[in-house]
């Protein structure tokens, strides 16, 4: 079993800040069967746009935009081929979807919400803790830190003990890139994901297509990916162990080649 994982991505809404990685109901399940095909070990399903200065909805809406999904995922069966996971912090949205053949809490918040980790609990579920630093209509207005490592450190120490608290053993860490973080911030988190790795659990990184690729090489969004290659395995040399990115298909065969390489 190769030791690190490709989570791919499906947006179900119409704001996601990459387009090609928005799908409507239509077009999702083949979506996710060439997903499977090109050797996803995770689907990462998503209602609810986090990039920069984007606005939240309601749960009811949330809800209403990700229930079919869950359902062809469900009845499909997909579930028995990958792991699903969901991209929410809606008590109602992961009680359904974890009751339907789900397996993972991807939550922005980070367990901020108490009812959140009854629900994993509840489903035994693995929870996936981010890091945010503010929220995703702010978080982009000039953040600071003393130190970005410590602080995302004790975050993390913080949190752990709360899921733990809750009875949630399964537990992935994600230091947020690009969640209330400039470049630097990004940068030092990324060459220094080993240091999380004193938690115990497995980490994830996120930068696929991400404008810190942009103010390092100006880009358009559909022109990130040789950067956003770069970047996460540049993260999983330094300890990364999920990849969670919108391109699963380059992803698996830069896998193979940087393991190949003894990477």
């Amino acid at each position: 079993m190769k030791k690190t994982q490709i989570m791919g991505i499906l947006n179900i809404n119409s704001d996601s800040f990459f387009e090609k990685s928005r799908v409507n109901i239509h077009l999702a399940q083949e979506k996710i069967e060439n997903m499977i095909d090109d050797g996803a070990d995770i689907i990462d399903i998503g209602g609810l746009s986090s990039r920069p200065e984007s606005d939240t909805i309601s749960e009811e809406e949330e809800f209403k935009r990700v229930k079919d999904i869950i359902d062809i995922v469900y009845k499909n069966r997909y579930f028995e081929k990958v792991i699903f996971s969901l991209d929410s912090y809606s008590v109602l949205c992961l009680d359904y979807a974890l009751s339907n053949g789900f397996k993972i809490v991807n939550d922005i918040t980070g367990l901020e919400n108490d009812d959140v980790c009854k629900i994993a609990k509840k489903h035994n579920a693995t929870v996936c803790i981010m890091h945010m630093k503010g929220n995703p209509k702010d978080m982009q207005k000039d953040p600071k830190y003393e130190d970005v490592v410590k602080e995302v450190d004790s975050f993390f120490a913080y949190r752990i003990e709360k899921a733990k608290s809750f009875g949630i053993k399964d537990i992935i860490l994600d230091v947020g890139i690009g969640f209330g973080k400039n470049l630097e911030h990004n940068i030092k988190l990324i060459k220094q994901q080993k240091h999380f790795l004193h938690f115990g659990f497995p980490l994830l990184i996120g930068v696929s297509r991400k404008s810190m690729i942009d103010k390092i090489s100006p880009s358009k969004i559909e022109d990130r990916l040789p950067g956003t290659l770069i970047a996460h395995f540049e993260a999983v040399r330094n300890g990364a162990s999920i990849v969670r990115c919108h391109d699963v298909k380059e992803h698996i065969q830069a896998l193979k080649v940087f393991e190949a390489l003894g990477g």
